[in-house]
């Protein structure tokens, strides 16, 4: 059957189908970053796995009556990552990052596992003093640096590259998802951390707001760290650190959203999905929700 004119498709968005006088601009970049995965599995098929789900969803945002057509949206493919360290991908993960954000309004890096966090952080903002960094995680990411750099020690590691630790929140951390040691590690450097306790009680978008007031107040440029495994067991079994009692999809659409629409926010990432261990494409579908939800933030920042 052929596609309905007036049910416009996100995957056509994606590959260049928009308003010829957009609001703002909006780069996807694949970032198939696996090899140091503490966890291996094939997370660099997810970058593809992201875009081929885009096909299912349409462009508009009921809830807050926008259309992603206003948006005009490049797909800049993926970097040739796939075989290489997290230390070897620094310098082309950051210049590509770097380049991306000076031709577009925000960026969305379709990971790969979570070591992209580090180098894509640097190619957002080269002077650490002046960035933020708000997690969406169920884990720390504060292993020690002795064992070189995995997907488990982002954080530890923008820490010791100078990140003031008070210009790090930490949304969704898990019980027993985490050791004592490292929390200590994130109390002494300052670190904001909310566990998923907190954010029911206080509720998704409080929480995720008073993060972001917080950090406008000290930095120029934020970047958001979407793990998928901050969401529950049941909605991510493509993660393999997510843990029953972990957000839902409806928590993390409404959070990314208030991210796209901060002025400050600049870089999204989208990690540690493996396609091959998915069920009925759950984590997928909440990996695109989670992208087309912060574009249309982006677009309600800009008046659309």
């Amino acid at each position: 059957m052929p596609d309905d004119p007036n049910w416009p498709r996100a995957s056509e968005w994606l590959t260049g189908a928009h308003s010829p006088h957009p609001a703002c601009r909006l780069a996807v970049l694949g970032a198939p970053l696996h090899l140091s995965s503490i966890s291996p599995g094939r997370a660099d098929l997810a970058p593809a796995a992201i875009r081929s789900i885009l096909h299912r969803f349409s462009t508009y945002d009921l809830e807050c009556n926008r259309d992603l057509g206003r948006i005009a949206a490049t797909d800049r493919g993926d970097l040739t990552l796939a075989d290489m360290t997290p230390a070897d991908a620094l310098g082309s993960l950051a210049a590509a990052v770097r380049d991306a954000g000076a031709h577009s309004n925000a960026l969305v890096l379709l990971g790969g596992d979570n070591s992209i966090t580090r180098p894509a952080l640097h190619g957002m903002c080269a002077d650490l003093s002046r960035a933020g960094l708000l997690t969406l995680d169920a884990h720390l990411d504060l292993r020690d640096l002795g064992a070189g750099l995995t997907n488990g020690n982002p954080v530890r590691a923008l820490l010791a590259d100078g990140l003031p630790g008070s210009q790090i929140a930490q949304i969704g951390i898990q019980p027993f998802a985490n050791s004592r040691q490292y929390f200590d590690v994130a109390r002494e450097a300052g670190v904001k951390v909310i566990s998923t306790t907190e954010v029911r009680a206080m509720g998704i978008e409080t929480a995720v707001s008073e993060a972001l007031d917080r950090l406008d107040q000290d930095v120029d440029a934020i970047y958001v760290d979407l793990d998928l495994d901050v969401l529950d067991r049941a909605f991510a079994p493509a993660t393999p650190g997510s843990r029953p009692g972990g957000l839902t999809p409806a928590e993390v659409r409404a959070a990314v959203r208030l991210c796209g629409a901060h002025p400050k926010v600049r870089v999204l990432d989208l990690v540690e999905i493996d396609p091959t261990k998915d069920v009925a494409d759950a984590t997928i579908f909440a990996a695109g929700l989670a992208l087309l939800s912060f574009a249309s933030g982006l677009l309600g920042r800009f008046g659309g």
